[in-house]
């Protein structure tokens, strides 16, 4: 007996907007499949409004009513059975966050939540996570959003210990990311990883997506600390003009995959680890089986 239902996740990050329309496979005797329908991004820079001004701007408020028209009817036409719509960094700090998720409530019918950055850390860790992560190893999982990272150290398969930093990709692009965050982070990855042999990333977000695709590896195959270093300073060699042009990033990709970069590298210097692997998860695929499994 074979069952598809639609559902559908809307993600509200710092640098762009996400709807994940997801095919829920349900066939008997088999593991349920979770496969990707339609993927739609939009490139709203929410975190540029929130970190340097405070609010969520007039010109923004319309950009987002209109992406959620957008995704609403986009929503409508795949047949939808249940969507959620998760906000974060910027909107969390943005005095006037909750006043936004009224507007677009009333204006496209779309219901907006804000989360915070552990609850974020934990519906992404409900994706694909646990599939790769062997109960033999430790790992060190670095989730970097325009607004923040979140980390979240796991050993013999659990869950150790997780903590969100205000550093995100377009906090760093603003300057806004003092030494102090920075020497917090280094701290906190040092100790907890200090009584573990060995440490291995996995990273997640759309910049470490985009590296990933980059190098032409295989999914299974991870990223070396070498591999990484050399594209950071192959990224930096290039004006933001030429990263579009000949790498062919999106204009909103092409600043922040720079600083993004630099955490993932931290990461692995400060926790030792010497590979980053690179799985399909976000928390648009984490708020779907959340979701579908009734997590949230």
């Amino acid at each position: 007996m074979l069952n598809i239902k639609k559902y559908a996740a809307i993600d509200i990050g710092s640098n762009a907007m996400r709807l994940l329309i997801a095919n829920i496979v349900e066939q008997d005797g088999k593991d349920t499949q979770f496969n990707k329908s339609s993927l739609v991004r939009v490139p709203i820079r929410l975190g540029q409004d929130a970190f340097t001004v405070g609010e969520i701007s007039e010109e923004n408020i319309d950009r987002m009513c209109d992406a959620m028209k957008a995704f609403n009817l986009l929503m409508k036409v795949h047949k939808v059975e249940h969507y959620k719509a998760f906000a974060t960094s910027a909107m969390r700090e943005a005095y006037n966050g909750k006043e936004v998720t009224e507007i677009i409530k009333k204006k496209t019918g779309i219901k907006i939540e804000i989360i915070d950055g552990k609850k974020e850390a934990a519906i992404i860790a409900s994706s694909d996570l646990h599939s790769l992560i062997k109960t033999d190893k430790t790992y060190l999982f670095v989730d970097v959003g325009g607004g923040s990272t979140e980390f979240t150290l796991f050993s013999d398969g659990k869950m150790i210990v997780s903590r969100s930093f205000k550093a995100g990709t377009v906090r760093l692009l603003n300057d806004m990311v003092h030494e102090v965050v920075w020497d917090e982070i280094e701290k906190w990855i040092r100790t907890n990883t200090a009584d573990f042999e060995e440490v291995t990333l996995i990273g997640s977000g759309g910049n470490i997506n985009k590296l990933f695709k980059m190098s032409g590896k295989s999914q299974d195959k991870p990223l070396s600390y070498i591999y990484m270093n050399s594209q950071y300073a192959f990224l930096n060699s290039l004006t933001y003009e030429q990263r579009i042009a000949e790498l062919g990033l999106n204009s909103d990709r092409a600043d922040v995959i720079i600083p993004a970069t630099r955490i993932y590298l931290n990461a692995m210097k400060w926790s030792g680890a010497r590979n980053i692997y690179v799985p399909k998860i976000g928390l648009a695929d984490g708020i779907v089986k959340a979701m579908y499994y009734g997590n949230i």
